[in-house]
């Protein structure tokens, strides 16, 4: 996260005219949200500015919750549905009460980094990498004492165990008014309606009885309290809306571009946000250049293959803030249930029929909802980001797609893999629990050899 703030500066003192922020920028003092109007933005229209109270920055309520008795955790989310002057201000707080072995499973944050303290008792956290070429998804873990403190990034799954038999509490802060949270057991086998057995017992190596009885078992229990989801439109929405209202704000999720180009710089070692620019003077034409995206890739055991051009493979595309991957499908292939942390994903079919879909975050009252849709060649579908998605080639024959993505590096967490497979692997402890199964499945479910389908 510092390391966001200090690029953050640096681009201010570059120009003036580059604003970066996942939420939308404030252009005034506060946008205290009017949760009367029935106009849709992304975000909350302001309230009247002179109808503004001390009360409307308040919330008197961050009390000791009741840990849910089948995970022994709740968590008491203080956002813009209960601050409405949080509204474009980036920024939200929890509070997290655990209780003895109680367990904050793993879920992602689609929209904002976490840092957390520890006020009461002794937690065992972690998060888990996307998927690292020739590593896989590295977990990093940690045991925090009373003031400590861990930050969990965006997008990436993580979890909290209180390991003690007395209880703990902590806070955590959010870097976005509405993060939004995805609880990856209940969103994968508890979606509404279900994801398709066929998919996920692809998807997690298993019949299609172990699916149908994890899903029957899972449901939506969630221990979050709060949670509305904005739709995807919107921001677009608001983009055109805040570009109308100043010239001055310009809001990516990779950084903006400050000239016509900043090609990566492979050898240089100093590390920022990204990567350090190649001479201007140095620049060739194949720095932009690509080859082999018409040649098919290799299915595996899942039956695809996505064959990613993104910053690894051309140094050009550093800070314009896009990818593109093709996708390819043998008979009943699947790219398996993963996010992408840091971009949206719209998809085109080129050959064949794809049976796509992704799902919600946690709605408060609803779930997780899962979206699905039969594409033909010629049809696009998109991806929100952030939110888990899948496509599956229900066909006899061979598919193609091809995908934009909206970042340079836009990192994939397939989600059986971050789960089972991660090194070292997540305590059987934490999975057994967040599964509702025993350690023995959770055991055999660490041991079997976890497919990755990226190149």
């Amino acid at each position: 996260m510092a390391a966001k703030i200090l690029l953050i500066a640096l681009l201010a003192l570059a120009s003036s005219h580059a604003i970066m922020a996942s939420d939308p920028s404030q252009l005034q003092d506060f946008c205290v949200a009017d949760n009367k109007s029935n106009v849709f933005v992304n975000g909350l229209v302001c309230k009247n500015m002179m109808d503004v109270k001390a009360e409307d920055f308040f919330f008197g309520g961050l009390n000791p919750g009741n840990p849910s008795a089948k995970l022994g955790s709740v968590v008491n989310l203080v956002n813009v549905d209960k601050i409405p002057g949080l509204n474009t201000l980036g920024i939200s707080l929890a509070r997290i009460d655990f209780a003895p072995f109680g367990l904050n499973p793993p879920h992602i944050h689609p929209r904002g980094t976490e840092i957390l303290t520890v006020l009461e008792g002794e937690l065992y956290v972690g998060f888990v990498t996307s998927n690292i070429n020739g590593v896989g998804n590295k977990l990093f873990t940690k045991v925090l004492k009373k003031g400590d403190v861990f930050v969990f990034p965006q997008g990436l799954i993580h979890f909290q165990f209180n390991k003690g038999h007395a209880n703990a509490v902590a806070i955590a802060g959010l870097s976005s008014q509405n993060p939004g949270v995805i609880t990856i057991a209940n969103a994968v086998f508890g979606s509404k309606p279900p994801i398709s057995d066929d998919v996920l017992a692809k998807a997690f190596q298993v019949d299609q009885k172990t699916v149908d009885w994890l899903q029957a078992h899972v449901g939506y229990n969630s221990s979050y309290e709060t949670y509305i989801d904005i739709l995807m439109a919107a921001k677009i929405l608001l983009l055109v809306l805040l570009a109308l209202a100043s010239s001055h704000a310009i809001m990516a999720s990779d950084p903006s571009q400050l000239q016509d180009f900043c090609v990566a710089d492979k050898d240089s070692k100093v590390l920022v946000n990204g990567f350090v620019c190649k001479n201007p003077m140095d620049v060739k034409a194949e720095d932009f250049f690509a080859s082999g995206l018409d040649m098919p890739g290799n299915t595996n055991k899942l039956g695809s293959n996505v064959t990613a051009v993104n910053i690894n493979k051309i140094a050009g595309l550093n800070t314009l803030g896009i990818s593109l991957a093709r996708i390819d499908f043998a008979p009943f292939g699947l790219n398996p249930p993963h996010t992408h942390p840091r971009a949206t994903e719209i998809l085109t079919v080129l050959e064949g029929e794809l049976y796509v879909g992704f799902v919600t975050s946690n709605i408060n009252g609803g779930g997780n909802k899962l979206f699905t849709k039969i594409l033909k060649k010629g049809d696009v579908f998109v991806f929100p980001e952030g939110l888990i998605h899948f496509q599956m080639n229900k066909g006899h024959t061979n598919a193609v797609a091809i995908a934009a993505l909206s970042s340079q590096n836009p990192g994939v967490v397939t989600i059986a893999n971050a789960v089972f497979g991660s090194r070292p692997p997540i305590s059987d402890d934490v999975l057994a629990k967040a599964f509702q199964v025993d350690k023995k499945t959770v055991d055999w479910l660490q041991a079997q050899f976890w497919m990755d389908n990226n190149n």
